[in-house]
């Protein structure tokens, strides 16, 4: 008797101390004082890893996700130090005095023009940029490219590790549950401006650790050994391969998601696909949900309505939204399971930018990952359609 009452007592505590970290709120603004002053740690960890005299600074930018932790986003460095190592015929990098970006180029250049830049005297100028390896000499092998390359992720997960391993406890509001996450993918994905060089790198890296593993190293419950082990990373080279699978699914969401099939938002066929290797397939979508007429008055193709004005819309955007959730997630497990290149363990991920609607109240993402083994179990019978839904995690950016 004793014995079950001591339990339910400690029941009792166990879910008195989750209610109390689940409805724990969070000062805005001290959060976003932590995130910045994380920011420039992170950003300075990443620059010493590099030549001090070789790199432009290295934006970072954090975002706080309630429930899931905090992202930091960083520049794709492996796809900049692949550039400025790559050298064609006639062209060659530098940098002038003013921190710009310099790229000769000869005949056999030409067509690669560089986005947003500006082109004198045969020269492609390029203001801005991020970290950047010395410059390789002419004659360099793949083998020689693939090990900056190399190098550079190694330097960048080390920086990624340090930083969550020694300065993850400064962002004191965090639960325990949630979340620190370094990563080089941006929203929308990370095309190349500069053209699309054979072999280019273009590495995805995500780095993550949880708060509760960071507390127990920083209370010596943990070494730090064993935290950096804890410390889950992603280092995975995008796949340029075209694969059929990959592009039936882009083509079917594409339709599915055109104005005249749509019941909600809609594409403009503007769907895509990044393949890394061994950890899945990230879809890139936008979705819209109007069309602007003139400066008040929009038309809602997938509703049928036409003229209507600025508060009608965006009250017709807040309605949609729990609708297009709905059906986006039905539509990644009913056409998502056409997949055959996956492995079991790899991700199925959908990375959606939604419409503008400003003051809405809705995110200005959304992400859902699914694993293909989920998948598979699904097409084969073996798990209902709620329990396969219910696999489907989510994600959601900062409210618009």
């Amino acid at each position: 008797m004793k014995s079950r009452l001591r339990f339910m007592v400690m029941m009792a505590v166990v879910a008195l101390v989750s209610f109390e970290g689940f409805s724990q709120k969070v000062d805005e603004e001290r959060m976003q004082r932590d995130i910045e002053v994380a920011e420039n740690i992170l950003s300075t960890l990443l620059k010493q890893q590099y030549d001090k005299r070789s790199f432009f600074p290295i934006e970072v930018s954090g975002s706080y996700r309630a429930g899931y932790g905090v992202t930091f986003t960083m520049p794709n460095i492996q796809s900049n130090i692949y550039f400025n190592t790559f050298e064609g015929p006639g062209s060659f990098g530098g940098f002038d005095s003013d921190g710009i970006t310099i790229i000769e180029t000869g005949p056999e250049n030409d067509a690669a023009q560089i986005a947003d830049g500006q082109r004198k005297n045969n020269r492609a100028i390029v203001r801005g940029g991020a970290a950047r390896a010395p410059l390789a000499k002419k004659g360099n092998s793949k083998v020689e490219r693939d090990s900056v390359k190399d190098e550079s992720s190694h330097r960048t997960i080390k920086a990624a590790k340090d930083f969550i391993a020694d300065y993850g406890d400064l962002i004191g509001q965090l639960a325990p549950t949630e979340r620190i996450i370094i990563t080089n993918r941006s929203e929308g994905g990370d095309r190349m401006w500069f053209g699309n060089f054979e072999n280019q790198a273009n590495n995805f890296i995500t780095v993550e650790g949880l708060k509760s593993d960071i507390l127990q190293y920083k209370q010596g419950k943990m070494t730090r050994e064993q935290l950096i082990a804890k410390i889950k990373v992603v280092n995975s080279e995008r796949d340029t391969e075209l694969q059929p699978d990959l592009e039936l699914l882009t083509s079917i969401f594409n339709r599915l998601y055109r104005s005249d099939l749509s019941k909600t938002y809609f594409t403009q066929e503007n769907a895509y696909y990044e393949r890394l290797k061994d950890f899945g397939v990230i879809y890139h979508m936008q979705v819209y949900s109007s069309n602007q007429l003139d400066a008040d008055t929009w038309s809602m193709p997938t509703l049928g309505l036409d003229e209507i004005g600025q508060t009608e819309r965006d009250k017709k955007v807040k309605e949609l939204f729990p609708l297009f959730t709905k059906s986006i997630k039905e539509d990644i497990l009913e056409y998502g399971r056409t997949l055959r290149s996956l492995k079991d363990d790899e991700n199925l991920i959908f990375d959606i930018r939604m419409t503008r609607c400003r003051g809405c109240g809705i995110p200005s993402s959304l992400e859902y990952t699914i694993k293909y083994s989920v998948l598979k179990d699904y097409a084969a019978g073996k798990i209902t359609k709620e329990a396969a839904l219910g696999k489907i995690s989510e994600k959601k950016g900062e409210e618009q």
